[in-house]
């Protein structure tokens, strides 16, 4: 199987945090979104290539790739975004008819993927239900559970089973085949190609396609979801450490559930719940709740509620919320004077 993972986007939603890094590296309970998707595709056994597709500031998606994880990848490079099935298609020169799994990195999930080794469909659509449809793209089934219809974001959805973006199917060939058919005849959707259009191409062609259910579904795209996302991880994604760090900082109060790196200092300060603190931060003289903190940054005298701070910033006698990105200041004019 080969495991192709689209990541070449801008990430404009998450400004001014992927200035400088791609949104796949942004940390989510302690661990980049990246590393969580790629320890929950570790139960793919029979992987036998993982193909990035990557776009700007690519070195360092392969960087953390290459220094956390060993697994048989390769990064193609997307420099022109067309959409969907555009970036996909770069892997065709390395897929045969092995079958392929794809799956877009703003999706985080809980699901059984044992499935893919049970199944008897040409693919499956990975869905979950939501009560408004209309912002995803959808399937519908006929009596047989078979998918009859893919309809990308429309206005009156025909279902509310929502695609999450992680696709199974058979056979790679056919679905770069479908690729190449979407492209030549350029079937777009408002403009783009979406992988959607390729794949109702292939149910009119006679391929048998079915739904897995997929029961937790979290995203990445926003800063609100991104914190979302965050409180899942840290309440029941298993990454609360508050009982490992317990004892390590006496002069701070620490609320569970969080996740706080062990190169942090933490003096005179509240931290918790819902909080992530990444390596070599300090944090002195503040409440902070419902936040991550980016690695080496400073907070004094502050109140941060809802925040999302970045790599090498600073944030003192502010008490509002913040999103606020790499090597950025707020507070003080000259950070390096507040550092212990």
């Amino acid at each position: 199987m080969k495991i192709i993972i689209p990541l070449a986007g801008y990430g404009t939603r998450l400004r001014p945090h992927t200035y400088t890094r791609p949104k796949p590296l942004i940390e989510v309970a302690g661990k980049p979104a990246l590393g969580h998707l790629l320890d929950k595709l570790s139960v793919l056994k029979d992987a036998t290539e993982y193909i990035f597709i990557v776009g700007y500031m690519g070195d360092q998606i392969a960087d953390y790739v290459g220094n956390n994880y060993k697994i048989p990848a390769r990064y193609l490079e997307q420099k022109e975004l067309l959409g969907q099935s555009h970036a996909i298609a770069l892997a065709k020169p390395y897929v045969g008819d092995e079958s392929v799994f794809v799956i877009f990195v703003d999706t985080l999930f809980e699901a059984d993927l044992s499935v893919i080794e049970k199944t008897d469909a040409d693919a499956l659509i990975f869905v979950h239900e939501v009560d408004d449809p209309r912002r995803f793209g959808v399937v519908t089934l006929d009596t047989n559970g078979h998918i009859i219809k893919f309809v990308e974001k429309a206005e009156v959805p025909p279902s509310n089973l929502a695609i999450v973006g992680m696709y199974y199917i058979k056979s790679g060939r056919k679905l770069m085949e479908a690729f190449d058919w979407q492209l030549n005849f350029e079937k777009k959707t408002k403009g783009e190609y979406f992988i959607a259009d390729a794949l109702q191409h292939m149910v009119d062609q006679g391929m048998k396609f079915k739904t897995a259910p997929v029961p937790v579904w979290l995203d990445v795209g926003v800063p609100d979801t991104v914190l979302a996302t965050n409180r899942y991880m840290l309440r029941q994604g298993g990454m609360d450490n508050s009982k490992e760090i317990a004892g390590k900082f006496p002069l701070a109060i620490i609320v569970p559930p969080v996740n706080i790196h062990v190169t942090a200092k933490i003096e005179r300060a509240v931290i918790g719940p819902d909080v992530t603190v990444a390596a070599g931060c300090e944090v002195r003289d503040s409440i902070v709740r419902d936040s991550i903190i980016g690695e080496d940054s400073i907070i004094e005298d502050a109140l941060l509620d809802k925040s999302l701070i970045g790599k090498h910033a600073f944030v003192g006698g502010r008490y509002r919320a913040y999103n606020v990105g790499d090597s950025s200041s707020v507070g003080f004019a000259d950070a390096n004077k507040n550092r212990g």
